[in-house]
Formats: structure tokens, sequence, C-alpha cells
């Protein structure tokens, strides 16, 4: 296996141990400890550790780089921010972004259908390379930063997290694209708003089940 696999599949384990609470918020991302766990070399461990860090799963406390989790406030932060910024840069690139383009991004959205997410980062790949195509083609470069650097805040949620997510989010992304093509503005700005609302809402739900202690439900109920 290749180095950028062994990275791929260190960082989906250590997902996986972050979603399941198996690493629970304060927990430290000791390499060495992590290395012995995972029977991997250092170079990809490191590699896992520095993107979910990236992604702000992963916060320096001290000398120690510790797990934090994403709250649904924090979700509900980023989606206001992407609802704030992403239909609007869909109107301003409808007519931007060529015929080429879109025929582009569309290939890529039925490639994945067809292909199916399976176990890597091509689902990530293909919806990074979306958004931030039409946020690019409106040509405010620093709402395309702002928009690119809130779609990794809200990556890990892919098919294996969200599975219900995966037709339905491509589905969607082939509507816009639609609409795009066809210059219908105010249907694209819809949609787009409802997609980022469907996003949204599959990752409440997730982190309802994954946040709701039984006891404490049934309290509520």
């Amino acid at each position: 296996m290749s180095g950028k696999n062994l990275a791929a599949t260190a960082y989906r384990e250590l997902i996986r141990r972050i979603l399941e609470g198996e690493l629970k918020p304060g927990d430290t991302l000791q390499e060495s400890h992590l290395c012995t766990e995972l029977d991997m070399s250092r170079t990809p461990v490191r590699e896992a550790i520095a993107r979910i860090r990236s992604e702000g799963l992963a916060e320096q406390s001290g000398r120690f780089l510790r797990v934090r989790r994403i709250s649904p406030e924090e979700i509900d932060e980023i989606f206001f921010l992407r609802r704030a910024l992403e239909p609007s840069a869909v109107r301003a690139a409808t007519g931007r972004l060529t015929p080429e383009q879109i025929g582009a991004l569309e290939a890529d959205v039925r490639g994945l259908m067809q292909q199916g997410p399976g176990q890597d980062d091509l689902q990530w790949h293909v919806d990074r390379k979306f958004h931030a195509s039409i946020a690019i083609a409106a040509g405010n470069a620093a709402a395309a930063k702002v928009i690119q650097d809130l779609h990794m805040r809200t990556c890990i949620f892919d098919h294996r997290v969200v599975p219900a997510r995966f037709i339905r989010g491509c589905e969607e992304h082939l509507a816009l694209l639609a609409a795009m093509r066809g210059g219908l503005r105010d249907e694209a700005v819809a949609l787009m708003g409802a997609h980022l609302d469907h996003a949204r809402d599959a990752i409440f739900e997730h982190l309802g089940k994954v946040h709701t202690d039984p006891t404490e439900k049934a309290l509520r109920t």
C-alpha cells in the first residue's frame, strides 16, 4: 500500500474513532501511541493527524494536540455562513461558468454515482471541486476562500457518516448544474439553498444520534 493510501487509511480510522466516541474531546493524539495501535510508520499517521487538525477536529493545548468535537452549534454557524455566501455565488457564477466547465462537473458527479463512493476520498474531491468551481467563477476571491474553508470544516460528514446523502447530494448537484446551464439564476439559487439545508439537516440528525445519551433522551420524553 502506498504512503498516500496508508495516510488515508489512518485518517479514516481516526475519524471513525472520533465520530463513534472512542476518541473523546480532550483526548490527546499522540503520534507514537497511534503508530503502535495502527501498526504504521510515523509518516502516514503524522499526515492523518495534520489533516484532522486542518479540518478543525483537533486543537493545540499546551504541548499536546487534543481532540475536539464539532458541536451542533458550530455546524449551525458554518451553514449559516455558507447559506449567506453560496447562493449569492451561484447567482454571480451563472453565465460565467462555461458550458465546458459545467460539463466537466456533471461528468465528475455522474462518474461518482456510477462508481460509488468506495473507501477513498473521491466523494470529497468531487464535492470540493463542485462548490469551489462555483465560488471561484463568481469572481470574488475572498468569498471563494471563505467558502472553501467552511466546506473543509464539514467534509468529514461524508457517505460513511451520512450515507443517505450520497445519491441525493449527487442528484442535487446535477439539478443545480442543469439550472445554471439553462441560465435559470433564481432556480439555481434556490437549489443551492435547499442543497445546503439538506446537508445541514442530515448532519444535525447524525449528531443527535451520536451525542444524545439514551438516559437523557428518556428523561425528556
